[in-house]
């Protein structure tokens, strides 16, 4: 019987308040409320709880735990994804993965944990002035995150999926690196996108969340944070936050209302719906910043199918990666990418690959045998690669999101790299996910075949589980429109942790990046609201670094 942290937690006596079975509308009082419980706003609930602080943490996503993962994607996508997995872009160009679930998409990633790159924060201080945030002074917070959640190198074997990558790579001689992951304990399953049936994934599901409640933190679930009522000329204060109860499918409002007061309040909803619930808020912003600067890491798809048996769904998702297209080109010049080797599953395959009828049929019948290939761009160090703008469509974020030439000609490149290595590592065939692309079965012709494809809105098919940007932190006012210690700028009570402070996409899988940021300004936080040093998140003594 594998043990159930969250069912023993609520037997301690948790407080947790669903609002879907409320019957009456309610008010809370705090010192801290977050609004988001995912990678930023986990992070920050523990410290701040752990300082002493009374917190209230607010999710829209439902309480679910190891119990309910049951490894099935008809159950995970509509119970623990943004939009049943189906959200994407405005123009409907890049599908997006988001978590909406307590622990957010930290209970549904794949657990690949790096470290900011040091040319991104470097790039972070010279273009938006972001002092003391290079590799040195996040080091020591880097570190306390990665014990923290048992980050580490991963001890078993690379499954054949993301052997194939290495072996490929090693064919062509690229570099390639192990990637380390956030778990302990880990069975090998393959399934992390739907929820740890064993509770191995290090998520904030198993980790800060259940310290921060077992601190006095109060948990409310399927609460939609709606808009913060703000005092004060231009703004100034945020009084309180107005939630609305969802019913228990999570979507539709079941007319109850919620209004949380709190000394202070902290913006974790993840990008896209931060930046979103401030637009809502008439939040200050005198320089028209907020939304503006929302990237992607814009992901392009390569299925290889080779003649032995790859079980792509099987063992660790992530374990191997490289960074050449990445290093060897100037950070700001030609977008670069990462090139990673995630899992495949039947439903989320099926509904990114080209093709219909027949076609598709055959295509998918080749799926124990096809291996998988990301290519994740690099966007916003370029000043034709902007990012995206978060809108407000009917009160909803939205992501405009357009694909320019710039990014289009890293899609080309990216493609073809992917089917060279695929091939070199014995592809008896390779389709990228492209709507007119086929299956080439040399290399030769995917060279020929892959650099003519039309490079056009939803005939290159993208996706992305990577959304970064929105309410950027800089040095300057006329940069970000959140300060360097995370204060959000006219708004003297509020701020803002987790990825939507970004100032660009990072070049590599976030969450390690936002536990490290977030750690370090909610211990600063909790140290200006108490007076006194922040404990380190999972002790009950100690200081932070």
């Amino acid at each position: 019987m594998i043990p159930d942290p969250i069912r023993e937690g609520l037997a301690r006596g948790w407080k947790i308040v669903d609002a879907a079975t409320l019957d009456q509308d309610r008010r809370f009082d705090a010192d801290v409320v977050i609004v988001g419980s995912g990678a930023g706003g986990g992070v920050s609930a523990e410290i701040l709880a752990l300082a002493g602080l009374d917190v209230i943490i607010v999710e829209e996503g439902a309480l679910r735990s190891s119990t309910d993962f049951r490894m099935r994607e008809s159950d995970a996508y509509p119970d623990l994804y943004q939009e049943s997995a189906a959200r994407q872009t405005l123009d409907k160009g890049i599908k997006i993965l988001q978590g909406r679930t307590v622990g957010g998409s930290t209970t549904v990633n794949w657990t690949s944990s790096f470290r900011t790159p040091p040319a991104t924060l470097d790039h972070w201080r010279d273009r938006f002035g972001l002092e003391g945030f290079d590799a040195a002074s996040m080091a020591p917070w880097f570190a306390m995150m990665e014990a923290r959640l048992s980050i580490g190198e991963w001890q078993a074997a690379p499954n054949e999926n993301n052997d194939l990558l290495r072996r490929g790579l090693e064919k062509l001689g690229i570099p390639s690196g192990f990637i380390r992951r956030n778990v302990k304990g880990c069975w090998n399953l393959g399934y992390c996108g739907m929820g740890c049936p064993t509770n191995a994934k290090q998520s904030m599901l198993v980790t800060t969340i259940p310290s921060a409640l077992d601190h006095g933190a109060t948990l409310v679930t399927r609460a939609r944070a709606e808009r913060f009522v703000l005092s004060g000329q231009g703004g100034g204060r945020a009084e309180e936050l107005l939630c609305i109860g969802l019913h228990a499918d999570g979507v539709s409002p079941n007319g109850r209302r919620l209004r949380l007061r709190a000394k202070h309040f902290v913006v974790a909803g993840g990008a896209i719906n931060s930046p979103a619930l401030l637009l809502r808020s008439n939040a200050p912003d005198p320089h028209a910043l907020l939304g503006k600067r929302t990237f992607l890491h814009p992901t392009l798809i390569s299925a290889g199918i080779f003649p032995q048996r790859v079980e792509a769904w099987a063992g660790a998702p992530q374990t191997v990666y490289s960074d050449h297209f990445l290093s060897t080109a100037p950070i700001d010049g030609a977008i670069g990418y990462k090139l990673e080797a995630p899992p495949l599953h039947p439903v989320l395959l099926s509904t990114t690959l080209g093709g219909f009828g027949a076609g598709h049929a055959e295509l998918m019948r080749q799926f124990p045998y096809m291996q998988g290939m990301l290519a994740l761009l690099r966007d916003g160090f370029h000043e034709e690669s902007p990012g995206g703008e978060v809108r407000l469509k009917d009160g909803a974020g939205v992501l405009d999101y357009p694909l320019n030439d710039f990014l289009r000609d890293g899609a080309r490149r990216a493609l073809l790299s992917m089917a060279e290595i695929q091939f070199a590592a014995g592809a008896a065939s390779v389709q990228p996910a492209h709507e007119t692309a086929r299956r080439y079965t040399t290399w030769t012709e995917a060279r020929r075949e892959i650099a003519a494809l039309p490079q056009r809105l939803h005939m290159t098919r993208v996706a992305s589980a990577h959304v970064m940007g929105g309410c950027t932190m800089a040095g300057s006012e006329r940069l970000g429109v959140v300060a360097p210690d995370g204060r959000y700028r006219g708004l003297a009570n509020l701020s803002v942790h987790d990825g939507s402070l970004f100032p660009t996409s990072i070049g590599a899988n976030p969450q390690l990046s936002i536990y490290g940021i977030a750690a370090r300004l909610a211990s600063a936080l909790a140290r200006d609201l108490t007076g006194k040093p922040a404990r380190p998140p999972g002790t009950t003594m100690g200081a932070a670094p």
